[in-house]
């Protein structure tokens, strides 16, 4: 793949309990301003989103905002953005936010954000998308998760290479370089096709 150029930051709309939580996004959005990386998300002001943009903005980062009608008229959507984007559907948010980005980082968040993450993972097994998704294992947010798709693998339900194509790490500048450094090759979904037809 080529150069990374921009990034999504899928992540919670709320802080969380943790205050390593809002830390890791600020750091986050920090780190893609200093490397000249477009941060995309949301375009949401509140929790752990509002933090990350508040980061990169900051610290002289362009930030893109792709959120709903339905989110601006709830005024969760930020105003200081480089240039905001607005949908109006969820399923035209999230098609427009992959086509922006080069890349995913997932921040902890709930269950929009782990929905989030899943629709790309599924566009990346069925070929429709060849880009790198990191996991920010913030406080161990992802552990059970991970456990959980290892777990799915063990029972026949998703290749093992697939389950490493997803990158997890605990510190956002080494997740930020193995996301650049990544290069990222389809593979097939199914080990076999044919043992998979029911006859």
């Amino acid at each position: 793949m080529g150069e990374i150029k921009s990034i999504c930051l899928f992540c919670g709309s709320s802080k969380g309990h943790n205050s390593k939580y809002l830390d890791s996004a600020y750091e986050t959005g920090k780190l893609l301003a200093e490397n000249g990386i477009e941060m995309i998300y949301g375009g949401g002001n509140v929790g752990l989103m509002g933090m990350a943009a508040k980061a990169a903005l900051e610290n002289g980062g362009k930030v893109t905002g792709v959120i709903t009608e339905k989110l601006m008229d709830m005024e969760v959507g930020h105003t200081g953005l480089t240039e905001m984007k607005v949908t109006s559907s969820m399923h035209e948010r999230k098609s427009l936010m992959n086509k922006l980005s080069d890349g995913f980082i997932v921040l902890p968040g709930g269950i929009g954000t782990i929905e989030e993450t899943f629709e790309m993972f599924t566009w990346y097994q069925l070929g429709d998308i060849e880009k790198p998704i990191g996991l920010l294992n913030v406080n161990g947010f992802y552990s059970g998760l991970i456990g959980f798709l290892k777990n799915v693998v063990s029972e026949g339900f998703l290749r093992r290479e697939h389950l490493e194509y997803l990158i997890v790490e605990e510190d956002p500048i080494v997740l930020i370089k193995r996301i650049t450094n990544s290069n990222v090759k389809y593979l097939e979904k199914w080990f076999d096709r044919d043992k998979n037809i029911i006859k």
